[in-house]
């Protein structure tokens, strides 16, 4: 059987390319690991409560809404206020001039760092500036260019200077953001309060601009999944068939055809690989290929790729609380990042961790070095930076009457999470992570939150990593620790970022470009079906 396009993976990325590629009228077929699709944007049902998984907010970025215009599908969105807490003091950041309160807020909780603080809030201020002007317009890439000449002449064009020289600033703050506040303050717990919410080496222009992608977070009714939804509704009305619970174990390039876990073989004229890009060049049979130049650039892509590790991943605990959601109104928003307490990570005691994960083995009886790690990991819980999403603050018909769903998450090294599991103690571990969240909210921002806890169950790096096939879990692609960046990360050559050695190969989702997320997700899927439309015109197809 022989497609037009095979779009493998299918996250957002994936759907956005097929979507896209389909509209054109090309054939389409995409594969899904998963027995549904979404990837790490995922919304499901337990005793009549609905969670997240992945995404707990939507980022518009000048992509989302554009892409979902272009393709006439309608989704109702609410915009999802972002709060943020320390202790028993919350904020909402409602518009630009919030950026004000933030700094009251952090010199409330630091006074003697008064000065560091009005100044580190100059930078956030010069990084928002630079993000309102990248996302400032609905992104080029899903205009009509040639027809709409009054987007070009009233907004293109006048933003194309401001965006030219924002880039330049930009580019010159790559240094990591717990480093490049280290210019402004000797206060590491102030330090920790800002940053330690992001990953490891986020550069500083990414992570201090967040003040205003926090500002553009917005939530479908019916959960993050609804765009999904949207998105394999579209493909299947435009006649492309979506096959989920299939992996592709095979892919020849030179012949052009894959082949599934079951044997079965699917032809193609173009393939967009949205999946895991380590995974791409291992599953290609070189043995089999005549090019010996082919051969050869598959090997340096895979030597490339190798060692090197994935973005951060995380914990999460959901709960179901029999508490209405009004109760958790009166304190939060539906997305919160919230901090027990302001000593910051850099607090902990990590003894008991480097004890654990300098063993090259360990044994699984060893109840002395087990509980040492226990306390490190009580002692992380304590003293992070917690996300907390609450969907039925969002959407009230996210949860029953009389229940609310919250789900509680925390950056989690995926080494640490598979060392615990090859020692035997997931289980365990799972159980006392949990517990210890639930703790944290109890005993600070949620009084009686343990005792109305009905039902609980959690997710980890290795979940991730189980169900969607990403190296070390990662849910923004590459990490910011690796000696190199293996993909394009400028945004004025996003363009190449599709590009692969492979011929009709394009490549699209949060691996291909960094720094990484669902708005460049969106939008490599269109530009890795630009590309594939515009080569099947020069061939005539």
């Amino acid at each position: 059987m022989k497609y037009d396009t095979i779009v493998v993976g299918g996250g957002i990325a994936g759907l956005t390319a097929a979507a896209f590629v389909a509209k054109a009228g090309q054939k389409v077929m995409l594969f899904e690991k998963q027995s549904k699709v979404g990837g790490l944007i995922q919304t499901f049902e337990r005793n009549g409560v609905y969670f997240d998984g992945g995404l707990r907010s939507m980022e518009n970025s000048g992509t989302l809404f554009p892409m979902l215009r272009s393709l006439g599908i309608e989704i109702d969105f609410i915009q999802s206020k972002t709060s943020i807490g320390v202790g028993n003091s919350v904020m909402v950041l409602e518009n630009h001039e919030s950026i004000e309160e933030y700094q009251a807020f952090l010199i409330k909780e630091f006074p003697e760092n008064e000065n560091d603080i009005k100044n580190i809030i100059n930078e956030v201020r010069k990084s928002m500036d630079y993000m309102d002007v990248l996302y400032g317009i609905d992104n080029p890439t899903f205009m009509d260019l040639k027809n709409d000449k009054e987007y070009v002449r009233k907004e293109l064009l006048p933003w194309l200077f401001k965006f030219l020289m924002a880039i330049r600033k930009i580019n010159k703050l790559k240094e990591p953001v717990d480093e490049y506040l280290q210019r402004f303050t000797k206060n590491q717990a102030l330090i920790d309060l800002i940053g330690q919410h992001f990953f490891q080496k986020t550069p500083a222009s990414f992570a201090l601009s967040y003040f205003s992608l926090y500002l553009d977070y917005y939530y479908p009714k019916g959960g993050t999944a609804t765009v999904i939804y949207g998105l394999a509704d579209y493909i299947k009305d435009k006649g492309g068939v979506i096959r989920t619970s299939t992996n592709i174990e095979q892919h020849n390039p030179e012949q052009k055809f894959v082949i599934d876990d079951e044997g079965n073989r699917f032809d193609y004229e173009h393939l967009i690989w949205a999946a895991d890009l380590n995974q791409l060049y291992k599953r290609i049979p070189t043995d089999t290929l005549k090019s010996k130049k082919l051969v050869r650039k598959i090997k340096d892509k895979i030597n490339y790729y190798k060692g090197l590790r994935g973005g951060d991943s995380v914990f999460s605990v959901y709960t179901t609380v029999d508490l209405e959601p009004e109760y958790f109104a009166e304190k939060c928003t539906g997305h919160f990042f919230y901090t027990p307490r302001e000593k910051g990570l850099s607090a902990v005691d990590k003894i008991g961790l480097n004890e654990f994960m300098g063993k090259q083995t360990v044994d699984q009886n060893d109840t002395e070095l087990k509980e040492k790690l226990i306390s490190y990991l009580k002692e992380y819980c304590d003293l992070n930076t917690l996300e907390i999403a609450i969907p039925a603050l969002r959407d009230p018909a996210m949860a029953p009457k009389g229940k609310t769903g919250v789900v509680v998450s925390l950056l989690y090294d995926y080494c640490l999470a598979k060392k615990i599991d090859d020692a035997g103690w997931t289980a365990e571990i799972k159980k006392i992570l949990e517990a210890q969240l639930i703790k944290i909210m109890d005993e600070s921002i949620y009084p009686g939150f343990k005792e109305k806890v009905s039902h609980r169950f959690s997710s980890s790096p290795l979940t991730i990593e189980k169900l969607t096939d990403s190296t070390e879990g990662g849910i923004t692609g590459w990490a910011f620790t690796n000696p190199y960046m293996p993909v394009v990360n400028k945004m004025l050559t996003v363009a190449k970022s599709v590009n692969t050695v492979l011929p009709h190969v394009y490549q699209a989702g949060q691996w291909a470009y960094s720094p990484s997320g669902m708005p460049i997700s969106v939008l490599t899927g269109k530009l890795a079906a630009d590309k594939v439309i515009k080569n099947s015109k020069k061939k005539g197809g």
